[in-house]
């Protein structure tokens, strides 16, 4: 496939990277310094230039593009290339937004691309997922919420930490706690004899650097990362486990008012949590709390510990930190933990803050450009792939891709299929999910949720 991508910031980056293996991609932004990084570290063409403007679009071969997706930072210059690439060819077109009022009008057929991606709205559905299952690094839902991915660090028994994995501060605060039914159960005896929750499976076993494949000798150890597909009663069951039995999240504190936080806000609201809104700038709170009745908005720079302690931030279950600057969210982030918050999720706007956010304890880090550079990139991939999520850095994807009949791996039983580190982790046949077992067979049509290393993508498409 030819693929133009307009912007080689973050979201471009991550999109080239996932992509430049297996299409003929050209990228097209005003900072030729950009271009150049990304020209040297993929095969990739670059055009210098204002992709908003017809010559450029032309300079770049859109007559002979299959896709093209503009995700530069700048809406107006997203939309504007869009149309011109409308009037110019049938090239399929992908918009990265920030304005919600856009992503309405593109709902109500006003606006006229193919896709459009509002990175609010995906960092708030992570942010929901995550909060969902509170132990998680990171979770996605597949087949309309029926199959759960979540990735989770393996607390460590009273700070012993496996491989020298350093442990997040959530995972040394478990290691204190009494055990919970079910972790030692888990944890420290072969997969063949651990009481794995049902409808569930361990995708991977990340231990340092190593990739182990999970085969019923291998045991989950204390330090490890694991990445479990399942039911979304299974992805609950495993947070208990992995969290010692803490109780569900019910009552979130937001710091930050702005788009992001907002949309954070409103999700959480649809799904009945209790929310509370922190934002210092008095006109935005107004706004805030007229737009959103149902949450509770303060006026507050939300690190003054006066105003944490009276008005008892440190009671709540969970705090999102989504200001702008990540400095401050991650003062704000740790002042929160002082005061008592148990679970923190910082949005992080650079990649090199996510480490940072790690090691300082915050529990989860989410990057709204990460997330939605995932989203645009299923439309790249086979069209057989509904949906498709990346973990641990991109290295690793889970797709959701349709059975062919001329797959060779259709109607044999699982426990025959051949062993190349890939995992099918649940089946949707008719609008439900299964969670196979070795006796159970693909069928034509199935859809399948696989979990593959990234370079093995184009493999795992050929073979079903």
């Amino acid at each position: 496939m030819k693929i133009i991508v307009l912007g080689a910031g973050q979201v471009g980056a991550t999109i080239v990277e996932a992509l430049h293996d297996d299409h003929d991609v050209t990228v097209v932004d005003v900072d030729a310094g950009r271009l150049e990084t990304l020209s040297y570290r993929f095969d990739v063409r670059t055009v210098t230039g204002n992709g908003a403007t017809r010559r450029v679009l032309q300079d770049a071969g859109i007559a002979e593009a299959d896709l093209m997706i503009a995700c530069t930072s700048r809406d107006e210059i997203n939309l504007v290339a869009a149309t011109l690439v409308k009037k110019l060819s049938d090239t399929q077109t992908i918009v990265r937004t920030s304005n919600p009022e856009y992503m309405e009008a593109w709902q109500e057929r006003q606006i006229d691309v193919d896709f459009m991606v509002s990175s609010e709205l995906e960092t708030a559905h992570a942010v929901s997922r995550t909060i969902g299952v509170p132990a998680a690094k990171q979770t996605d839902v597949f087949a309309d919420g029926q199959v759960q991915i979540v990735e989770f660090d393996v607390p460590s028994r009273g700070g012993d930490e496996a491989a020298g994995v350093p442990l997040t501060r959530a995972a040394e605060r478990a290691a204190t706690r009494p055990p919970a039914a079910g972790f030692d159960g888990v944890v420290g005896l072969p997969l063949r004899e651990a009481a794995v929750p049902a409808e569930s499976k361990v995708a991977s076993i990340i231990r340092g650097d190593r990739v182990i494949v999970p085969r019923g000798d291998q045991s989950i150890m204390p330090g490890d990362r694991i990445i479990v597909i399942g039911s979304p009663d299974a992805a609950r069951a495993w947070s208990r486990i992995m969290a010692r039995g803490e109780r569900l999240v019910d009552d979130v504190v937001v710091f930050g008012a702005g788009a992001t936080g907002l949309a954070i806000a409103k999700v959480l609201v649809e799904q009945r949590i209790r929310v509370r809104l922190v934002e210092p700038r008095e006109e935005r709170a107004e706004e805030v709390a007229e737009e959103l009745p149902e949450a509770r908005v303060y006026r507050a720079t939300g690190v003054d510990p006066d105003f944490i302690e009276r008005e008892r931030i440190g009671q709540a279950r969970a705090a999102v930190f989504a200001m702008r600057d990540d400095a401050k969210n991650l003062y704000a982030a740790t002042l929160a933990k002082v005061h008592g918050i148990g679970f923190t999720i910082g949005i992080v706007h650079e990649p090199i803050s996510i480490p940072i956010f790690e090691r300082a304890g915050i529990d989860v880090a989410v990057n709204p450009r990460s997330v939605t550079a995932e989203e645009i990139v299923r439309f790249a991939h086979d069209p057989r792939i509904r949906q498709l999520a990346m973990l641990e850095g991109d290295r690793f994807e889970i797709l959701d891709i349709t059975v062919r009949e001329t797959s060779k791996l259709v109607r044999r039983p699982f426990k025959e299929l051949p062993m190349t580190g890939s995992l099918i982790g649940a089946i949707v046949r008719d609008g439900r999910a299964i969670f196979p077992h070795g006796e159970d067979r693909l069928e034509p049509g199935d859809r399948a949720i696989i979990f593959t290393e990234s370079s093995r993508v184009s493999e795992v498409e050929k073979a079903l």
